[in-house]
């Protein structure tokens, strides 16, 4: 019989939380850039420059850009994943937008020690309405995980509520190998959040945890395969995928979403935290 490794959880003071808020702005920003930069014609190696230039113009580091989890550094400030590809695709000059694609842009920045972590997928162009569906079902289970923090009397809550809105949303496959996770001092901490399972499972959920909620779905099925790179995701099957993600702060009286601009009011209303709706 073996013992589960007990889980080490960051509880953050609501000072360290609004340090948390300061590089989730940053993020936000390269977001936002990253929206007015993908065209058609663009090189995600293009990307990464400018999420770069804005990373640092803000007094910021790039978490991403020198992490390593034991097969060497990841080279970029991004990752930039388009189509199959489901999450850590390295930027390349190679990797030239088309009209009709979707890119997943993930993106981390630290600021006084503190990290900011979120994704989106952005259309390129005109792109099948099947692709649009899928990404707003992605984003959809996404808030639909945020809000059940809110209320949920455990992590497993969380991953529950971003199941139920996939398979509400429709056939896609929810990624099982992956998932979002504690965040603070270090961009992944305890809890690992899964994108599915019972409601009841996994730790109490309390004021000071600071999470990255990050479903990623596909158009197929949920099967994933690693590149030569030893980063790149992709699917087995070759379907598109999507990928978004947030970070969020436990409050005591609501969530604060940290990495969107509003802090999460337009999409929580009054299960947004209180230092949210006041902003």
């Amino acid at each position: 019989m073996f013992r589960r490794r007990r889980q080490s959880i960051q509880y953050k003071t609501p000072e360290q939380i609004a340090k948390m808020r300061a590089a989730g702005l940053v993020v936000a920003e390269v977001h936002q850039a990253m929206r007015d930069n993908a065209k058609p014609g663009v090189s995600t190696a293009e990307l990464d420059r400018v999420a770069e230039e804005v990373i640092r113009s803000c007094g910021a580091v790039p978490s991403f850009k020198g992490y390593d989890i034991g097969f060497g550094p990841y080279p970029a400030s991004i990752c930039s994943s388009v189509n199959e590809q489901v999450v850590h695709a390295i930027p390349s000059e190679k990797a030239v937008l088309a009209e009709g694609d979707m890119v997943s842009v993930d993106v981390g920045a630290i600021l006084d020690g503190w990290h900011g972590d979120a994704a989106i997928t952005i259309e390129i162009g005109q792109v099948a309405p099947e692709l649009t569906a899928l990404r707003e079902a992605c984003e959809a289970s996404m808030w639909a995980g945020i809000r059940a923090a809110a209320t949920a009397k455990r992590l497993g809550g969380i991953s529950n509520a971003v199941e139920r809105a996939v398979e509400a949303a429709g056939d896609y496959g929810i990624v099982t190998g992956f998932g979002g996770h504690g965040i603070g001092t270090e961009m992944h901490q305890d809890p690992h959040i899964l994108n599915y399972g019972p409601a009841n499972d996994g730790p109490k959920l309390r004021a000071g945890m600071a999470l990255a909620i990050e479903p990623m779905i596909t158009l197929g099925a949920p099967d994933t395969a690693e590149l030569d790179d030893a980063w790149t995701i992709v699917t087995d099957d070759g379907s598109v995928a999507a990928h978004t993600e947030h970070t969020i702060a436990l409050c005591g009286d609501g969530v604060w979403v940290l990495t969107a601009p509003d802090g999460g009011v337009e999409q929580l209303g009054e299960l947004a935290a209180s230092v949210a709706r006041d902003q």
